[in-house]
């Protein structure tokens, strides 16, 4: 009987020739990538954490996170190609209230929102699109046909917290859509708008917005991507596993400055007086 554990390795991959194959990919047609401070978010809460702002005589931001971004696209009216993006980003934001000077500060959750719009060039199609994939319904039917516009796809780095203000003079700021379900459980319920004070931040974003269509692409092929490496199943326990972890030693020996900037001749590494930035 062969033995089921013998692995043969791939065979080597011919490079000197090339045969043209077809394949059905996303061609990004148009992208930009922008820097954006969002200044003067209102910062929305739940009943119970407004309770808690509303006793704050401080506020100090702490994190942020990105937890989603609603994009819609439209076609550009007597522009032929040309798309408009529409995205509405929900941050999570996570303060810290000071109920009096000098106290410890208490984390309070909440939300902020933003709308963001851009116009890239999308090309043309005229063509409904069948596809005969699985559809979840009742019966398992051909999927609809669907509009041939492009994919807009959005690209966002985790974004940088920089201030946030508290404010006694509250001011009508109705919330400017309607929250997701998965937004509110996330925050921890049901939003309201009206509270003795106010909270907004102020939010540094890095961001990259692209349009993409469905095409077929005649490229070249070498060969098929054939896996080198054995899959290898373990019964360790959990000692023998943490056996074969190295010693961390950079963790109880903090690095000098020179090997945070990496350079030891320079306080400032490899910046100079002239390029650096003062944040205000």
């Amino acid at each position: 009987m062969a033995d089921n554990n013998t692995f043969e390795a791939p065979r080597s991959i011919n490079t000197s020739s090339t045969d043209p194959v077809c394949i059905d990919a996303q061609r990004i047609y148009d992208s930009c990538a922008d820097k954006d401070c969002l200044t003067d978010l209102r910062v929305y809460f739940t009943s119970s954490a407004q309770e808690q702002i509303d006793n704050c005589v401080n506020v100090r931001i702490r994190d942020c996170d990105v937890m989603t971004v609603l994009i819609d696209i439209e076609p550009v009216p007597f522009h032929r190609g040309f798309y408009s993006v529409d995205m509405t980003y929900f941050f999570e934001v996570i303060l810290d209230c000071f109920t009096s000077p000098g106290s410890s500060p208490v984390q309070v959750r909440g939300m902020c929102i933003s709308d963001k719009k851009v116009i890239l060039y999308g090309s043309e199609g005229s063509v409904k699109v069948f596809s005969s994939e699985l559809s979840c319904d009742e019966y398992d039917s051909q999927n609809a046909p669907s509009k041939n516009l492009p994919v807009a796809t959005v690209q966002v780095a985790r974004p940088i917290a920089l201030s946030a203000t508290l404010t006694t003079k509250h001011r009508p700021h109705p919330i400017p859509c309607k929250i997701p379900g998965f937004i509110a459980n996330r925050i921890g319920g049901e939003i309201v708008e009206n509270g003795e004070n106010d909270v907004y931040v102020t939010i540094g974003v890095f961001s990259i917005v692209q349009i993409e269509r469905n095409v077929q692409m005649l490229i070249p092929s070498y060969d098929f991507c054939i896996p080198g490496k054995k899959c290898t199943a373990t019964s360790d326990s959990p000692c023998d596993m943490f056996e074969r972890l190295d010693f961390p030693t950079n963790e109880f020996f903090p690095p000098n400055v020179g090997e945070l900037t990496g350079d030891e001749s320079s306080p400032c590494g490899s910046c100079s007086p002239s390029s650096q930035e003062t944040i205000e």
